[in-house]
């Protein structure tokens, strides 16, 4: 990949959160960093002058990025560490194992524990994270302590051993620190209640449970122990700024593949996300171009196939938007609410983002074939016989009736050639009447394309219902014009398309490509016929009285308007003011219009 390519990834980077990877010549992986905001934080490698002399070299080698998308700054920072200690890049820091972040485990056993750890064992029982932030967890475990008296000892609790009276309550009890479960002061059922709330909690279904400590605080302050309520406070205010949930941090979820798929006309976007215990460990994203009209259905089977395949995946669930059939062996889940609708929002969210990017470097690279696309897509929804690669789009203006003016705008290959656009004065119509001034307007433009042997356009827009369209029609029959250009009529009011001798108007979908480029057209004429029709109106309104004065001519009313900028002004000029502008004779016959 040379630096041009390079430079095209870099221009299109979402500005969103997420993980970057560097890959060198050999597409081997240098590099895995995390960003609050991707096109800033990779843009700085390549705009900053850098002191490390790793860094530097590292941006040497560099041929290729890619990223991925996330929801916040919490799931880029998870991500980033399963990627490096998957990947292990020779210029990131090694992460040796999952020790990285602390977990709360509901531990199986009667009368569960809950405590902090680094270590997941697979015994049945529940763990809560990783977290990003020791504090938070401290800040859980402290909230959960202080509305839910729990053990912390390690006693095996069994029924047998309690009611044999094996053990005594400790300090932690008299503290008022646990319910002395360990001589049946507590029962089982009690103790599970206050589990569940817990849970809820860790879920970050806490909303129950805040209302109690905030009631806890008020016993506080009403009891006057005002250092205790700010405590709780602190806690409050902590918890109510945490987001518990995230997309990326639910281990009930592993050993799962996610799969999405977002198209166009010409092409599918496939993104697989794999999870491990409730964290991606790869994303990969495929392009598709479509041969025969396939649908989302065909594409996304025949993806899953391959990209399985390629990555050896032996996951027995995967989830999608959308009912598939890949045999009996894998259970297939379409998810509606919840931590695994989130997945697959983050997996589309992905597919979307590397279909933006393709099609902004496409834009770049050949935007000839991004021109090619949207001319085929406009011949297809507008049933024409040719590309409308030459769009002609009228417009008239009279606004209360006064100086009926009409516009023609040039589009080639679907952009503005403002260069080819032309204003008319209406001539052969007195009094405001569009059907006519069309008729006028359309067959004066192509009368003189026609002398002037000069390329006609393959569609011509009217703006304007069936009476407009109408009259532009008159005109190209009069020209013989009829049966060679198309032509059609857009209404304001529905965006309808009205076609000749078609009584029944088109309605394109209002996000198709087509209508956009209509309705710039249609925007465009309307503004340069405005446009033209202000300027003559505010010319009319200053200049009139100054054209009655008998050898006073253009050329000396601009340099008087110039100079005065009104013709109230002009009125009130001393003669010797108008003298040094215009010379003695002109301005004798201004000064003695205005004295008489």
């Amino acid at each position: 990949m040379n630096k041009s390519t390079l430079s095209i990834q870099l221009k299109t980077l979402p500005n969103a959160p997420g993980v970057y990877q560097y890959f060198d010549a050999n597409d081997i992986i240098l590099y895995v960093g995390k960003a609050k905001n991707l096109k800033k934080r990779v843009s700085s490698y390549f705009t900053k002058k850098h002191e490390n002399g790793k860094t530097r070299v590292l941006v040497k080698k560099i041929n290729s990025i890619k990223h991925i998308v996330v929801e916040t700054e919490t799931d880029a920072l998870l991500l980033e560490n399963n990627l490096i200690k998957k990947y292990r890049p020779r210029y990131n820091v090694m992460l040796k194992d999952d020790k990285s972040y602390p977990w709360i485990c509901i531990k199986k056993e009667r009368f569960p524990r809950v405590f902090q750890t680094r270590r997941l064992i697979k015994d049945g029982s529940e763990y809560f994270g990783p977290y990003t932030s020791v504090r938070t967890v401290h800040t859980l475990l402290d909230l959960i302590k202080g509305l839910y008296p729990l053990r912390n000892c390690k006693y095996d609790l069994a029924e047998d051993k309690i009611e044999a009276r094996k053990y005594k309550v400790c300090l932690e009890y008299h503290l008022g620190n646990c319910k002395g479960a360990c001589e049946g002061l507590e029962t089982e059922t009690e103790y599970d209640e206050s589990i569940k709330a817990i849970r809820d909690i860790l879920k970050g279904n806490f909303k129950d449970s805040l209302m109690q400590f905030k009631n806890q605080m008020k016993q506080f302050a009403n009891n006057m122990h005002f250092e205790n309520a700010q405590k709780v406070k602190e806690k409050i205010e902590i918890l109510e700024n945490y987001q518990s949930k995230s997309t990326i941090i639910n281990p009930k979820i592993s050993n799962v593949d996610v799969f999405s798929i977002v198209s166009d006309k010409t092409y599918a976007y496939i993104n697989f996300l794999q999870l491990s215990y409730g964290s991606i460990i790869r994303s990969h994203t495929l392009e598709l171009k479509k041969k025969l009209e396939e649908t989302d259905n065909e594409l996304l089977t025949l993806a899953i196939t391959e990209i399985r395949q390629r990555f050896n995946s032996t996951s027995k669930e995967i989830y999608v938007p959308f009912r598939i059939d890949l045999g009996s062996d894998i259970k297939i889940t379409v998810p509606k609410l919840g931590d695994k609708k989130h997945i697959l929002d983050l997996s589309i969210r992905n597919a979307k983002y590397f279909g933006m990017d393709r099609f902004k470097q496409i834009k770049i690279t050949d935007p000839d074939r991004h021109t090619n696309r949207i001319m085929a897509q406009m011949k297809v929804d507008l049933r024409l016989s040719d590309e409308p690669r030459h769009i002609e789009c009228f417009d008239n203006s009279n606004i209360q009736g006064t100086n009926p003016v009409a516009a023609c705008v040039v589009f080639k290959n679907g952009k503005p050639s403002k260069k080819d656009y032309r204003h008319f004065n209406i001539k052969t119509v007195d009094g405001p009447d569009d059907f006519a001034s069309m008729e006028e307007v359309v067959l004066r433009r192509y009368k003189r394309l026609l002398e002037e042997d000069k390329p006609l356009p393959q569609l011509i827009i009217i703006d304007g219902g069936k009476g407009q369209l109408s009259s532009a029609l008159k005109s190209l029959d009069k020209l013989n014009l009829r049966d060679k250009i198309a032509i059609i009529g857009i209404a304001k009011r529905l965006e309808e398309l009205f076609y000749p001798n078609d009584p029944i108007p088109l309605y394109l979908d209002k996000k198709s490509e087509t209508l956009k480029i209509i309705q710039r057209l249609r925007n465009e004429a309307h503004r340069f016929g405005i446009e033209h029709h202000r300027n003559k109106r505010s010319k009319n309104a200053l200049t009139t009285e100054l054209e009655t004065i008998p050898g006073i001519g253009e050329k000396t009313m601009i340099e008087l308007i110039k100079k005065f900028k009104s013709a109230k002004r002009v009125s009130y000029a001393k003669l010797d003011e108008l003298e040094d502008i215009i010379g003695v004779s002109r301005a004798e016959k201004i000064y003695n219009y205005y004295n008489k």
